[in-house]
């Protein structure tokens, strides 16, 4: 027998030994093999779950993208004329390009009571139950609804669920509660931070790079507004608002990206900063970016006694709101008591959970398997006893589901 069969007899052999947490293994095992990179189309993936989902009486509506290339999935187990709890999850994944993996990124891989692969923390391992807990929610007679929901390009700004949150803004019913399973270690999280992702255009004048003095270098002042943004981050960590439930309690302000230049002997005139702000609940984003644009305005006045075409020019990229769900809510009490947790906690990355919430009305609850210390690096992973502990989560959903909670 070959090594690679002896490998999958192995892996089989093992998994068996998890009966109930068996089918969100194997569904996991096949996610992880569509390489589902934002970059690149998800239609394989969502093709399979709709099959899955089909194959055992669940209608499915697809959401397509403008291009087609991509889709969004929303599925309803349940009476369709009460609301329900949604499950939401992403399907994309980072790129690994660059990163030492020294395992397959696309296939499943065990060991060691870890199931490694891109996608396995985040977010595939709370897709894969939630896909396994909609199969046994087919079986149940559920008196309140359980919704899922899958969307596209969430790694790249949240922008696939916004043609899902805008088909539920129209339908009969919102969902009672969502359920946003970005990985956690099966804590309950009630917040995360907003976000603003913005582009700082840099324009000067060319010239030979001997006669520099008598153009503008659009790089000098790429430079001059990064320290803007560096002044900025320094008076938010001193005197801007604080929640101590984040590792960083303090908006943040970060430059990501900077493209410029041509040749080292042309003296560039477009500087184009790429920066974002992560502000917490009691810090206005916009009020922020409204003070970089003066200091902006500031240093293209100053450089226009050298060239009046000086500009700093700000545009939003993107922009996605906070989630700070009270911790005090029904909501949270109500995932409290399906994981058996007594206390919350906040995460430092985004989800969809603060659209649903803003733009549906609908609580968020961020709650899924694995740490995303572990997300976008090589060989991620996420352990067979976080999806156990998922499954179970999911479990006592089904239950109280069909007792007709609320």
């Amino acid at each position: 027998m070959r090594l690679q069969d002896r490998c999958g007899t192995m892996l089989h052999s093992r998994l068996r030994q998890w009966d109930r947490d068996m089918d969100s293994i194997r569904i996991l095992e096949r996610l992880i093999a569509f390489p589902t990179v934002s970059r690149d189309s998800n239609l394989d993936l969502i093709g399979y779950a709709a099959d899955l989902l089909t194959a055992n009486g669940v209608s499915c509506k697809l959401i397509h993208s403008a291009d087609g290339h991509k889709a969004n999935l929303f599925a309803t187990i349940g009476p369709t004329e009460k609301p329900g709890i949604m499950l939401s999850g992403h399907t994309d994944v980072v790129p690994v390009d660059g990163q030492n993996w020294t395992l397959p990124a696309f296939e499943m891989t065990e060991r060691d009571g870890k199931l490694y692969g891109r996608g396995a923390a985040d977010m595939k391992g709370f897709v894969a139950c939630a896909l396994a807990a909609c199969v046994k929610a087919s079986k149940m007679p559920l008196r309140t609804p359980l919704h899922l929901a899958l969307s596209y390009d969430e790694e790249v700004g949240c922008l696939g669920v916004r043609d899902l949150i805008e088909m539920l803004s129209a339908a009969p019913q919102r969902p009672l509660l969502c359920i946003v399973g970005e990985p956690t270690n099966m804590q309950v999280a009630t917040g995360h931070k907003g976000k603003l992702a913005a582009r700082a255009v840099c324009k000067g004048r060319e010239g030979h790079s001997a006669l520099a003095p008598l153009a503008l270098n659009a790089i000098h002042l790429g430079c001059d507004f990064v320290r803007v943004l560096r002044d900025e981050q320094e008076l938010l960590a001193r005197e801007g608002a604080r929640d101590g439930d984040y590792d960083i309690p303090y908006t943040t302000v970060h430059v990501g990206k900077i493209n410029a230049g041509v040749a080292l002997n042309i003296v560039p005139n477009l500087c184009e900063v790429d920066f974002e702000i992560r502000n917490v609940a009691a810090d206005d984003a916009a009020d922020i970016l409204d003070r970089l644009r003066i200091a902006a305005a500031r240093i293209a006045a100053d450089a226009a006694s050298i060239a009046p075409e000086a500009a700093i020019d700000i545009e939003i990229t993107n922009t996605y709101p906070g989630l700070d769900t009270p911790a005090a809510s029904a909501a949270v009490a109500f995932v409290k008591s399906l994981t058996g947790a007594n206390s919350t906690m906040k995460v430092a990355f985004g989800t969809e959970g603060g659209l649903f919430s803003r733009d549906l009305g609908t609580p968020a609850v961020v709650c899924g398997p694995g740490s995303m210390a572990q997300g976008h690096k090589p060989n991620e992973f996420v352990s067979v006893e976080q999806l156990r502990r998922c499954d179970e989560m999911l479990d006592r959903l089904l239950s109280r589901l069909t007792e007709g909670w609320p």
